[in-house]
């Protein structure tokens, strides 16, 4: 009977050393091809160059605000008033600087545009904007006969006052 019980042993241990060899040849084989596979998607070309774009630092915006202006608008009734305080926005401290170089010829071209207004177009949201974008293209006219224009990005009013 031990002779039978030892046959029966020897006859499953090569099945099963050979399934446990299988298994492994499998296990090696995946995890062979699972690595090869992270390292082609992970590694670079050696001749391909990574080129990294430098991310801009956005510059502050730089304002320039102006003295108020207290103008008599066109009318045929009465008589109208605009007080206005407006701030500018500009490109760069040179612009900033240009524009103060040059304020009192700002001032003449603000008060020129200012007094041509009436009342009653000034009153409406689209009127305050079309007043603004005609401030920007009026200031961004070139000073001193130059060919250089200015750089007035944008037009702010900070106090709007119709009497």
């Amino acid at each position: 009977m031990a002779q039978q019980a030892e046959d029966a042993v020897s006859a499953t241990a090569p099945k099963s050393r050979k399934k446990l060899l299988m298994a492994l040849i499998a296990l090696l084989v995946l995890g062979g091809a699972g690595g090869g596979a992270w390292y082609y998607l992970q590694a670079k070309p050696a001749h391909a160059k990574v080129v990294e774009t430098p991310v801009e630092v956005p510059k502050p915006p730089v304002f320039v605000t102006l003295e108020t202006f207290t103008v008599n608008l066109q009318s045929d009734v009465t008589d109208e008033y605009l007080q206005v305080d407006i701030t500018l926005q500009v490109q760069d401290e040179l612009a900033m600087a240009a524009l103060k170089e040059n304020m009192p010829q700002v001032r003449n071209r603000l008060l020129m545009l200012l007094t041509s207004k009436q009342a009653s177009a000034l009153a409406t949201v689209e009127g305050k904007q079309q007043l603004a974008g005609e401030i920007r293209q009026q200031l961004n006219l070139p000073f001193n006969n130059s060919d250089k224009t200015e750089e007035v990005s944008a037009v702010f009013f900070t106090s709007f006052v119709i009497q």
